[in-house]
C-alpha cells in the first residue's frame, strides 16, 4: 500500500475496487484525439477508474475518505455497465495496517455517488448493515437530502443500500466542517450539488483533494469537466479557484480515482516535480 505524509497526517491508499467508465463522459466535451494523449482508454472507450479510499492516521484517530465499491452490491449487469473487474478488499488493507472497520472513528465522503459510497454497508444475509459501525460519517447537508430523495438524473447514482444502514451514524454541515484540527471538508458544488472537497493542513505542510471535480490527473485543466456534472460551471469556479491556491502553497494533490498517481505536486508549469505511483503489485 503507498503512503504519504502531510506534516503529521499519515495517509495510506486502501484497495477500495476499480471501475471502467466511458472515456467520453469522463471527459466531455474535450475531444478524444486530446484526452486519450493523456489518460489510457481500452477498446471498449472506457478508462479505468480506481476507488481507493484513503486512510488518514492523525492525533490517535483513523479516519477513511470515501469508502469504495463494497462487495456484493452491483449484479452483473451493473459490473458490465460500470466496468467493475475487482470489488473493495479495505477488510484486507485494513488488516495488513492491523485494524478492522470497528477502528474506524471518522468518515469523510465528498459526495455519495455509487462509486464512492457503496462501500459503507453491505449484506449479511438478508440485513443490511454499516460496515464502519462506530465511525461518525461527515456529509454536506445538500448531498445528504438530495441522496435520500434524488431527481430524476440522480436516482441513477444515489442508492438507498448506500444511505440507509448508516443514517444513525450520519453528522450533516453547511459549508465546512475540520472534525479534526487541519482536517477540512469545504462544500464546492459542481459535479453534485453537495459535493465537497478535502483539505489537509499540518505542521505547515498542505494537501487537497480535489474529489470528482478532478478526478484524474489528466483533468487539471480547469475546463476539462466530466458531462457526469450536474452543474459544470460550478466544477469550472472551484477548480479555478481552489487548485490556483494549491499551486501557491505547493500542496500535495491527492486521488481516489487515478490509475496512475496516489498523490503528486505540480509547478506552475503543470510539470510533475513529485509524485507517490500506484503500485500494482500490490493488488
Amino acid at each position: 500500500m503507498e503512503q504519504l505524509e502531510v506534516g503529521q497526517v499519515k495517509i495510506t491508499w486502501l484497495n477500495g475496487g476499480v471501475t471502467h467508465m466511458d472515456g467520453g463522459a469522463m471527459f466531455g466535451v474535450v475531444p478524444k484525439p486530446l484526452w486519450e494523449k493523456k489518460y489510457p482508454v481500452n477498446e471498449r472507450n472506457q478508462i479505468e477508474l480506481r476507488t481507493d479510499p484513503m486512510l488518514l492516521q492523525v492525533n490517535g484517530k483513523n479516519i477513511l475518505v470515501e469508502t469504495g465499491i463494497g462487495n456484493g452490491k452491483f449484479n452483473d449487469k451493473q459490473k458490465r455497465n460500470f466496468g467493475i473487474e475487482q470489488e473493495s478488499k479495505v477488510r484486507v488493507s485494513l488488516d495488513e495496517l492491523g485494524l478492522t472497520p470497528n477502528d474506524i472513528h471518522i468518515v469523510l465522503m465528498t459526495h455519495m455517488h455509487f462509486d464512492h459510497a457503496s462501500g459503507t454497508s453491505e449484506w449479511i444475509g438478508e440485513e443490511l448493515v454499516s460496515v464502519f459501525p462506530n465511525a461518525v460519517y461527515y456529509v454536506n447537508e445538500t448531498e445528504w437530502e438530495e441522496l435520500k430523495a434524488p431527481n430524476i438524473r440522480s436516482k441513477a447514482t444515489y442508492y438507498k443500500e448506500n444511505w440507509q444502514a448508516i443514517e444513525s451514524q450520519v453528522q450533516t454541515y453547511k459549508e465546512e466542517v475540520e472534525p479534526i484540527t487541519g482536517v477540512r471538508l469545504i462544500h464546492t458544488g459542481g459535479h453534485s450539488d453537495g459535493h465537497a472537497i478535502l483539505k489537509l493542513e499540518s505542521e505547515g505542510e498542505k494537501a487537497v483533494h480535489m474529489a470528482d471535480t478532478m478526478p484524474t490527473h489528466a483533468h487539471r485543466n480547469p475546463l476539462w469537466v466530466l458531462a457526469y456534472d450536474d452543474y459544470p460551471m460550478n466544477t469550472i469556479s472551484a477548480k479555478q479557484a481552489h487548485i490556483a491556491k494549491a499551486l501557491e502553497e505547493n500542496a500535495w494533490f491527492l486521488f481516489y480515482h487515478d490509475y496512475k498517481y496516489r498523490a503528486l505536486k505540480w509547478n506552475e508549469e503543470n510539470v510533475v516535480e513529485e509524485a507517490v505511483l500506484r503500485n500494482r503489485e500490490n493488488e
